[in-house]
Formats: C-alpha cells, structure tokens, sequence
C-alpha cells in the first residue's frame, strides 16, 4: 500500500493536478470516509494527486477553545495513518492560527488552495462552510472554480447516507460511556490510540500480568471512560490480543489516571516505542479489590472474556 506523505503548508510543492478536500477530520469518521474516498476515486480517474488539508490545532481550539480545549479522537499521526488505508496520497496539514482565521473564504481557496497546492477539482459536501465566519459554501467554490479553472464536485446529503455522525457524538460516547462498539460503528473502524511506552510501578510484573504503560501522543487525546477493555495491540509491525486498563489503581490506593495494556503471549523490551491499540470491547468497571489476590483472580477472568471476544 503506498504511503500517505504527511506534509505541512511551508513545504507542499504545488501540483495543478490536484484533487483536494478540506476539513478537520478529527476521528475519520463514516461521513468524512465518504467524502475522502470521492477525493481517492477521482483523483485515479484524473490521474492526479489526492490531498485531503487539515488543521493542527484544532480550530476550535483557536476561535473557542473552552475551559480543557477540545479533546481530540485522533493525533495527527493517527489520521495520517488512517487515510493511508483508504488510499490518500498528501495529507496537508495547516497550521491553524488566529491570523489564519481572518482569511475570507475566496482569500483561502486563492492564496492557499489554487496558488500554493494547486487544484483541478475541489471536493465539498453538500453541508460544509469554511473561512471566516464559515462564510465560504458550495457556490464560493463553483464559482471560484470558474473563475480559476478548476472543476467543483458537491457531495450530496443522499450519498453521505442517513447515519447521523458527529465527532461530538463519538467522543461522548468514549468519555462519557466507554462505549467502544458503539464508537466504532460511527467511526467505520476501531477507535484506536498511539501510545509512547514508559516505566511503571512494574507491580503487574509480579502478579502474572505485566503491563506496558502508555504516554499518548497528544495530551489532548480522548481516552475511553476508566474500566477494562479487550484490545488489539500493534507492536512494529505485529498485532497481539491483549487487555488494558484505564484508570486510577484503586486497589492500591493510587489516584493518577494510568493507560495500562496487558499483551498476550509478549515478552520484550519496549520501553520507548511507539505501539497503537485497538479497542475492541469494554469488559467492566474498574473497581477495587480486597487484595492481590482477590484481583488476580478477576484479572483471570478478565483475560478469558477478552480471549474469547477477539477470536470472534
């Protein structure tokens, strides 16, 4: 599979024979994959580049971020990865300042989108606004496209399915509820997390089941509500079943919020790698135990159902 270029505006090389959509993206959800792979088929029946443009930060973040900011589904590099696998070729990534704000729509689709990554088709949905007060809407870039000569294709509200998605939506979901299934049919994939692996109390070790303990990648990433879960792990390049844990360790009267995963039939070193998990299910609470062995026991338990839900 060809690799997705993540690319930042200072270094995009422009190429006339663009197809290009743009947007935020966050999570990559079913209505963003019907869009991004309208950019992926007809970039292959023009023979041109496909371009999805992001941001970085979350404009939201900018224009009204809130008391904790907005919490953010995927990292960049998590994004990148997910349209490589529909088959995107440039992710461009914006950096997105107040100054960058101020741009009227027909400033951006000239300045940014003609001028700088070059467009022969511009990909819109049938709902989409952009640009200062999200004043820019499909008849900007029809006529824009006329003005500049490039060809405008609008996706229809019937093509993007009756499915009501949102990004909002799916993080409640996560947060909220720990609902990863229901999160995954939203998302037209498992929610998924990259994670550095640094040291912890090796206390899991000990007790039978040793644990990676992960950093993510973005302080800002939305973690699934605390509790157990069955989860994929990806190390390098091989995927493992595994079981982690998100929360506070009540058991040992810890109150830190910890990401610790439990990989099956895995014995390496991996401190300081980068490793992603899938999450498949949700299996429980986190509660807290009587004692180590009370929580081994449920750990045993835990391992079972999670054993028994990825051989589905």
């Amino acid at each position: 599979m060809p690799k997705t270029e993540l690319i930042f505006l200072k270094d995009i090389e422009r190429v006339a024979n663009s197809v290009i959509t743009v947007g935020t993206f966050d999570g990559v959800h079913q209505g963003h994959r019907t869009l991004i792979e309208t950019v992926v088929n007809k970039a292959k029946d023009r023979s041109a580049r496909s371009v999805v443009i992001s941001f970085d930060p979350h404009p939201r973040d900018i224009i009204n971020p809130g008391s904790q900011g907005i919490k953010q589904l995927t990292t960049i590099q998590e994004r990148r990865e997910i349209l490589e696998e529909i088959g995107v070729d440039v992710l461009l990534i914006i950096p997105f300042t107040r100054d960058f704000s101020l741009l009227t729509s027909e400033e951006f689709v000239k300045s940014i989108i003609f001028y700088k990554v070059g467009v022969s088709e511009f990909v819109i949905g049938y709902d989409h606004h952009f640009g200062r007060n999200r004043s820019g809407t499909i008849e900007t870039v029809e006529n824009l496209g006329n003005e500049l000569g490039f060809d405008a294709f609008v996706v229809s509200k019937k093509k993007m399915g009756d499915i009501k998605v949102s990004s909002t939506r799916i993080r409640k979901e996560l947060a909220d509820f720990g609902n990863v299934k229901n999160a995954a049919e939203l998302l037209g994939r498992d929610y998924l997390l990259n994670g550095i692996v640094i040291h912890g109390d090796k206390r899991g070790r000990t007790i039978g089941y040793p644990t990676a303990n992960l950093k993510t990648e973005h302080p800002n990433k939305i973690i699934p509500k605390n509790g157990v879960y069955a989860v994929k792990v990806r190390v390098e390049e091989t995927w493992f079943g595994g079981m982690m844990n998100i929360g506070n360790r009540p058991t040992f009267d810890k109150t830190d919020r910890r990401l610790e995963v439990n990989i099956f039939d895995f014995d390496e070193d991996i401190y300081g790698q980068t490793i992603q998990v899938r999450f498949k299910k949700r299996l429980r609470e986190e509660v807290k135990f009587s004692g180590i062995e009370e929580l081994k026991a449920q750990l045993g338990r835990d391992k079972t159902a999670a054993l028994k839900c990825l051989s589905k």
